[in-house]
């Protein structure tokens, strides 16, 4: 065994199986589209987080392991058997400027099929320097790992599409950003990192084989059910418009702002991508934005399904060539499957407001209905989660939650408009649970976690805190501390891409 003069591997080695199953087709594309690179070893691996629920659904078995063999293969200084790591090759339009991007700081180990036959990415993040890192160092610090992890995990208990993360492992490194930090590295499972901005890095190329590969490729990996379609490629196109029209609605429902909805941040399969400087609205405001870069409020929480839609069209672009033999015609058919997004978008988002207010079924006026709530919400400056668990409960125990007199008279005609349905209020409340939560990772108390963990080494807070959202729906009166505002209310709150 080669080790380096400080005590750890020079390369990695490789491991015992442990329920891994990789079946890698990726690296079977053409070599353009990624650089195989192994994972940076680092000094000091230490396991600080793992999931227990997302190992059992891979079908992994780490019971015959040491915490510290764990860490060992999950900081990338071993690797599983059957893994074979990349780098992947990808552009994107970041802000709206396209430059040239790919995995600056990520390893993609495989791909891994769980017991059910699903194909999970298997990436190491923060895993050292590739030919993309542009300069960068490759690594990443602790807490915006450990912020990835919560956010990610609470998305999917949210019931939101999303990428998940099985383990954060410190490095035993220092990395430099506005101040020295302590190093991790996340370990990130997704459907694929198939992304928006892989389409692009291909039209860079200007090479309408490999265009063809990704696509065919993309179809056999998430759309199999189109591939025999006339045109497989508009089917293509307008299932990830769909993918992303039922992704944003999510968003909007729980009031998640993703901070940088980049093309290179759009995963193909519809999965939210990507945690950086992203964060949940507190009290409502169409125009809030939390992101330390997005000056101007391009991604802020009202503007994300009109980005989605950009971002797609940057997609139709990439896919002219495969669309149609004449060009015109490839516009034409591109131009009517973006316009479909804002009509889907509009009908799929009044679909879920109404199941928000428990509306079973359908009345003209409630559109009307809606946008009053909101903007009575806005003008009070009213809680935007609580204020949904509160109607609910307003319905339970007939007694109003509220003091705000413009809000209580909409309250008397959002309850007339209830006494019109032929389904009891009873199956209003219950659907008005199952889709409004009772709890949201609070911006100060992810904050409050990731400060006791960073500074203190005290990671208490974030297992109560991950406890706590693992059931977002369900009322948890010993954690209501968890639902309370902060005394700031969010006021000069940041967040930061952590690179």
């Amino acid at each position: 065994m080669l080790t380096h003069p400080i005590g750890y591997l020079i390369f990695p080695i490789m491991m015992t199986n442990n329920g891994w199953n990789f079946n890698n087709t990726y690296s079977l594309l053409p070599k353009e589209f990624y650089s195989k690179q192994h994972p940076v070893p680092v000094p000091s691996p230490k396991l600080i987080l793992f999931n227990d629920d997302l190992v059992q659904k891979l079908g992994l078995d780490f019971k015959p392991l040491q915490i510290q063999d764990i860490s060992l293969f999950l900081s990338g200084n071993s690797l599983p058997a059957g893994a074979d790591p990349l780098a992947q090759a990808y552009a994107g339009h970041q802000f709206g400027h396209f430059t040239m991007l790919g995995d600056g700081r990520a390893i993609l180990l495989g791909e891994h099929l769980s017991p059910e036959g699903r194909r999970w990415d298997i990436q190491l993040k923060g895993s050292g320097k590739t030919p993309y890192s542009r300069g960068g160092d490759g690594r990443a610090a602790l807490g915006p790992m450990l912020r990835e992890y919560i956010i990610s995990e609470a998305m999917n208990s949210l019931g939101i599409p999303t990428t998940r993360s099985l383990a954060v492992v410190s490095t035993g490194e220092t990395v430099f950003r506005d101040s020295p930090q302590p190093g991790a590295i996340l370990t990130r499972v997704a459907s694929s990192h198939i992304r928006v901005g892989t389409f692009e890095y291909l039209r860079f190329y200007n090479n309408p084989e490999y265009l063809k590969v990704l696509v065919k490729y993309t179809i056999d990996r998430h759309f199999p059910e189109i591939k025999n379609q006339e045109n497989p490629t508009l089917e293509l196109l307008n299932s990830v418009i769909i993918r992303q029209v039922d992704l944003i609605i999510h968003w909007l429902r729980v009031g998640f702002i993703h901070g940088v909805m980049n093309t290179d941040n759009m995963a193909i399969s519809g999965e939210t991508i990507d945690y950086g400087p992203c964060a949940f609205m507190n009290i409502y405001d169409p125009a809030t934005v939390f992101s330390s870069i997005d000056h101007k409020g391009r991604y802020c929480f009202e503007n994300q399904p009109a980005m989605a839609q950009w971002n797609l069209a940057r997609f139709a672009e990439t896919l002219l060539p495969l669309l149609h033999n004449d060009h015109d015609q490839a516009l034409v058919l591109a131009t009517e499957a973006i316009n479909s997004f804002s009509s889907n978008l509009t009908k799929n988002w009044l679909k879920m407001m109404r199941i928000k207010l428990g509306l079973i079924t359908e009345e003209e006026n409630d559109l009307p209905l809606i946008n009053e709530l909101l903007q009575l919400m806005y003008l009070n400056k009213i809680d935007f989660t609580n204020t949904f668990r509160k109607l609910s409960l307003s319905l339970m125990i007939n007694q109003d939650q509220f003091s705000e007199t413009e809000l209580l008279k909409w309250i008397i005609r959002w309850k007339d408009r209830l006494s019109r349905q032929t389904t009891s209020l009873q199956e209003s409340v219950n659907l008005m649970h199952l889709h409004n939560p009772a709890f949201i990772p609070r911006n100060h108390k992810v904050e409050e976690a990731l400060d006791a963990a960073t500074n203190q080494n005290d990671f208490s807070l974030i297992h109560k805190l991950l406890n706590v959202l693992s059931q977002p729906y369900l009322e948890q009166p010993n954690f209501s501390d968890y639902q309370t505002l902060p005394e700031s209310n969010d006021n000069n709150y940041k967040t930061f891409c952590g690179t």
